[in-house]
């Protein structure tokens, strides 16, 4: 189910990217906040990471989780969310790291 894993970084106006936190994506990721069942396939697995299932779109996923953490004030207004997909077998490296 959750084959591809994405980063999820918060940039700011000068171009400084850090990896959001688990907190924040994992409050994006409840059901009962997104109300939209393509984003059941999301697993939160560390700052910065989160597993997606093939139908997750990622440009709809982001522009999803920007909105809510701009409601949440997780990111001021001139921020945006970087979310990249990595590149296949990186996850497995990942998760020897946390």
């Amino acid at each position: 189910m959750f084959a591809r894993t994405l980063t999820i970084e918060r940039v700011d106006p000068q171009g400084h990217a850090e990896p959001c936190p688990i907190k924040w994506i994992d409050n994006f990721a409840m059901r009962n906040f997104t109300n939209d069942a393509i984003f059941d396939d999301t697993l939160p697995v560390g700052d910065g990471l989160l597993e997606v299932g093939y139908r997750v779109p990622v440009d709809q996923l982001r522009n999803r989780m920007e909105d809510w953490f701009r409601r949440k004030s997780y990111i001021a207004p001139g921020d945006h969310l970087r979310v990249t997909e990595a590149p296949p077998g990186a996850m497995s490296t990942v998760r020897r790291l946390i």
